[in-house]
C-alpha cells in the first residue's frame, strides 16, 4: 500500500466526517467525528456482505495505518505545540501551582492507584500479570486529553481559570506520563532487578529536565526569530522546521519531545509589545497552528475509531475494561483531590474544581498510542482492548455529559 494512497484516504474520509458532524450532527468536532468512525467500523461487516470488494480495501487500508508511528512520531509534536501557542504565559503562571501538581504529584498518584487496582482485578480473573507491566498500562492511561470537552466548557460558560486548569494540565502531563511511560518501559525490558532507585531518579530527570530545558532554548530561539520578521509566511515556516526538527532532535537526544513542544509552544506565543509580530505575522501564526490543531484532531480522532477493525476483543478483557472504567474514574478523582486539597492553603479554587476535574479528565489518543508501542509479550493485546474501551467510554459519554454536569452543579444555562 502506497504512502499516498494511505494519506489520501485518511484526509477524505476525515473531511467527510467533519463535514456530516458540522452540518448535521452539530458534536463537538473531535467527539462526531470520532462517534462517526465508529459507526464506519461497524458498518464495514455490513457492507461487505453487499460490496465485499469495498469492505476488504477499507480494512487493508486500515491495516497499513501505523496508529503509534503515525501520533507518537508525526502528531503528539504538532498538536502539543499547537495547544500550548494559544495559551497565555501571563494567566498560565497564575494557575502554575495547580497545574504543575496534576501534571506531576497527580500522575504519580494515578499511576501507583491504577497500577494496584489493575494488578488485583487481572488475579479475580485468574490472571497473573506481573506489577510492571500494570504500572506500564496505569501510565499510558493516566494522561488526560481535554480537546474534546474544552469547546463544550467554553460553551458552557466555565470559568477562565478552571478552563485554564484544565488545559494546562492536560498539555504537560501528556509529557510526564509519556517520560514515566518510557522509563517503566526500558525497566520492563532490562528487568526490575538491574535498575536501582538512583538510576530510574537519574533516567526520569534526563527526560524530563531535559525535556524542559531543551524547550526553553527552542522556544526563545524561535521567539527571537519569529519577532524579528514582519512576514507571517516566513514566520509560519520557522515554527514548522522548529516543531518537526525539534522534536526529532529531541528524540535523538533521548529527553522528552512532548515536554520540549509544550515549553516551546508557550514562549513563541507570548505576546511581545514591540514587535510588528504581534499584530500582523503573529496573528496569521496563530491561525495557522489552531487549523492545523482542528485538522490534526479529526484525523486523529477518527483513527481511534476506524481502530476497532483491527482490535481483538475478548469477552473478560471487556468484563476487564468495563470495570476498569469506574475505578479509573475513582482513582482520577482521588489523583485530583490529593494535589487540590494539600494546595487550599495556599491558594483558592472555584467551586465544584476537583468534580469538574476528574469528569472532565478524557482519555485520548496519546493513550491508544502508547498501548499500541507495547511489544506482544507485555500483554500488548489485552492492554491496547482495555484501553479502547476506556477512551471510547471517556470520549463519548464523559465528553458529551461534561457540560450537562456544570449546568447542573453550578445552576447555569447551558
Amino acid at each position: 500500500m502506497q504512502l499516498y494512497e494511505v494519506f489520501t484516504f485518511i484526509i477524505c474520509l476525515a473531511a467527510l466526517f467533519s463535514f456530516i458532524n458540522h452540518r448535521f450532527i452539530k458534536w463537538t468536532p473531535t467527539i462526531g467525528v470520532m462517534a462517526l468512525s465508529l459507526l464506519f467500523s461497524l458498518g464495514l461487516p455490513v457492507a461487505a456482505h453487499y460490496s465485499p470488494a469495498f469492505a476488504h480495501a477499507c480494512i487493508v487500508l486500515i491495516n497499513a495505518i501505523d496508529f503509534h508511528d503515525i501520533l507518537m512520531n508525526g502528531m503528539l509534536g504538532f498538536l502539543l505545540f499547537a495547544g500550548s501557542v494559544h495559551i497565555n504565559a501571563e494567566s498560565l503562571k497564575k494557575e502554575i501551582w495547580p497545574i504543575m501538581a496534576l501534571a506531576t504529584l497527580g500522575i504519580f498518584i494515578s499511576t501507583f492507584l491504577v497500577g494496584v487496582m489493575l494488578h488485583y482485578l487481572f488475579l479475580a480473573f485468574s490472571l497473573q500479570v506481573a506489577y510492571i507491566y500494570c504500572f506500564l498500562f496505569a501510565a499510558l492511561i493516566s494522561p488526560t486529553d481535554p480537546i474534546a470537552v474544552l469547546a463544550i466548557l467554553k460553551k458552557a460558560g466555565i470559568p477562565k481559570s478552571l478552563e485554564l486548569k484544565i488545559a494546562g494540565e492536560s498539555l504537560f502531563n501528556d509529557g510526564v506520563a509519556v517520560v514515566i511511560f518510557l522509563t517503566l518501559l526500558e525497566i520492563a525490558q532490562t528487568g526490575v532487578d538491574a535498575f536501582s532507585v538512583t538510576d530510574v531518579s537519574l533516567l526520569f530527570l534526563r527526560e524530563a529536565v531535559g525535556g524542559l530545558l531543551y524547550g526553553a532554548v527552542l522556544g526563545y530561539l524561535g521567539y527571537w526569530l519569529i519577532h524579528s520578521i514582519d512576514k507571517y509566511e516566513v514566520a509560519v515556516m520557522i515554527s514548522i522546521a522548529l516543531v518537526m526538527g525539534g522534536y526529532l532532535l529531541a528524540c535523538k537526544m533521548h529527553i522528552s519531545g512532548p515536554l520540549a513542544m509544550v515549553v516551546a509552544g508557550i514562549i513563541i506565543g507570548s505576546p511581545h509589545k514591540k514587535s510588528i509580530t504581534n499584530t500582523v505575522a503573529k496573528n496569521y501564526l496563530l491561525r495557522f497552528w489552531e487549523l492545523i490543531d482542528e485538522m490534526l484532531n479529526a484525523i486523529l480522532f477518527m483513527l481511534i475509531g476506524l481502530e476497532m477493525l483491527v482490535i481483538k476483543f475478548d469477552l473478560n478483557i471487556l468484563i476487564i475494561g468495563g470495570i476498569c472504567i469506574l475505578g479509573l474514574l475513582l482513582c482520577r478523582w482521588i489523583s485530583v483531590a490529593i494535589p487540590l486539597s494539600l494546595l487550599k492553603y495556599k491558594m483558592s479554587f472555584e467551586r465544584h474544581a476537583i468534580t469538574l476535574l476528574s469528569w472532565g479528565g478524557l482519555r485520548g489518543g496519546l493513550s491508544v498510542a502508547l498501548a499500541l508501542s507495547l511489544p506482544v509479550n507485555m500483554y500488548r493485546n489485552e492492554f491496547v482492548a482495555i484501553t479502547y474501551v476506556v477512551v471510547v467510554f471517556s470520549i463519548i459519554v464523559q465528553g458529551l455529559s461534561i457540560g450537562g454536569l456544570y449546568k447542573k452543579i453550578s445552576g447555569t444555562q447551558y
